[in-house]
């Protein structure tokens, strides 16, 4: 008895051992991982245009910005409030110089109203603690406003470092802001004339990736389809791949929204700078086809996934027709990478996917697909609707994709 309560004291004290040391195993994992991103994103930026570099230069224009409100406020003016300079032109500094422009007027507003609430509730306490206590409650609620944006709070904090300093007179708060006034027009300046940020690379980038990725679940669906490995379990993973693509179809909208701003207020001085971008954006026409592309892929692994579930009605088709049908994504999936190919560089496709051979196989495939069709609906209406189904996705997508179709 003594031996076995030794025993579990001794996996107890290993138990225990395990337990303390597994968050620590998970922290260094972390910091692994994010040195790891970290240097990915240093050897992009080093390699060539792109997101990191964009960040690299944004980051670095937002601190030479502050450097040079701290250099005009504190060492050519001597103003003994030089803070808020810097301060302001640090964060205005901001993805596009319309959203430069429209955070300044929020946040100096915001601050104007801080300062003469600030200078008010010290006039009528007296008092440091009552000051704050009068006015920071009424600002932070007052920050929620929503014509403020996320600049709001800028009114509670300017109010607290003017009745945290002492100086609430007529001749401080009007330094205070005119530091805030000259920080934001030195930090939109920079934004707006040094490299002005133009976010017309998401766009191309965000579009390729959506065909890409696509094109990569229709290959890995027609992969398992041919090797017969399609189970619930595997279905159920191609539809987690499929549902992804949503992501990056935000991700496109949301860039497509930012390249939009970005050249607002922009766009005469970048022709004057002979700096105007070159490269035409691909059309929103293309946003709404791979909109529907990604609907079409995940629909179509849906019915797979319903298909393979054995506690529901529909029954998937037979193995030589799911072999016939992945021949077909096989094709449509080739498609969508050659969109991806075409679509960053804005011209034509050119190779050789949709020529006249390559058309009639598919068309060959299409019918093989629509004989099964009709051998399918003797054997019952569950596999005859799964392979219908099947079709009629497939023919969405190929009429996607078709560059050769009407109006294409």
């Amino acid at each position: 008895m003594r031996q076995d309560m030794a025993r579990v004291r001794e996996g107890t004290g290993q138990g225990d051992a395990v337990g303390r040391t597994a968050p620590v195993a998970r922290v260094r994992e972390a910091v692994r991982w994010d040195a790891r991103s970290v240097g990915r994103a240093a050897r992009a930026a080093w390699r060539g245009p792109g997101r990191e570099r964009d960040l690299l230069v944004q980051s670095l224009k937002a601190a030479a910005a502050a450097l040079l409100a701290w250099l005009l406020a504190q060492v050519w003016l001597g103003d003994p409030m030089a803070l808020m300079a810097p301060w302001v032109a640090l964060v205005l500094v901001q993805a596009t110089v319309y959203s430069s422009l429209v955070q300044g007027a929020r946040q100096f507003t915001a601050i104007c109203v801080g300062a003469l609430v600030a200078s008010g509730a010290q006039a009528v306490t007296g008092d440091t603690t009552g000051a704050l206590a009068l006015s920071v409650p009424v600002l932070v609620l007052l920050s929620n406003w929503p014509r403020f944006g996320d600049q709001g709070i800028y009114a509670a904090t300017t109010a607290v470092f003017t009745i945290a300093t002492g100086t609430v007179s007529a001749v401080a708060v009007g330094h205070r802001l005119g530091q805030a006034a000259l920080g934001a027009v030195i930090g939109v300046a920079v934004n707006a004339l040094i490299l002005p940020p133009i976010h017309l690379r998401d766009v191309r980038e965000n579009l390729a990736a959506l065909a890409r990725e696509a094109g990569d679940v229709l290959h890995a669906v027609a992969g398992d389809l041919r090797g017969g490995e399609w189970d619930a379990q595997t279905a159920a993973g191609r539809l987690d791949s499929a549902a992804r693509l949503q992501g990056r179809l935000e991700a496109l909208r949301s860039a497509r929204e930012w390249s939009r701003e970005s050249l607002r207020l922009t766009s005469g001085v970048l022709r004057f700078l002979h700096r105007a971008p070159t490269a035409a954006l691909p059309p929103e026409d293309e946003d709404e086809r791979f909109s529907r592309v990604t609907g079409h892929v995940t629909a179509l692994t849906r019915t797979l996934a319903v298909a393979a579930d054995e506690d529901r009605t529909p029954a998937a088709p037979d193995a030589a027709v799911l072999s016939c049908y992945a021949e077909l994504l096989e094709l449509i999936g080739d498609a969508c990478h050659a969109e991806a190919e075409r679509l960053p560089a804005g011209g034509t496709r050119v190779d050789t996917l949709l020529d006249e051979r390559t058309e009639a196989v598919m068309r060959d495939l299409h019918e093989k697909l629509q004989d099964g069709l009709r051998e399918h609906a003797g054997q019952g209406a569950a596999r005859t609707a799964v392979l219908g189904t099947l079709v009629l996705q497939a023919e969405n997508l190929w009429a996607e994709l078709d560059t050769g179709a009407p109006g294409r």
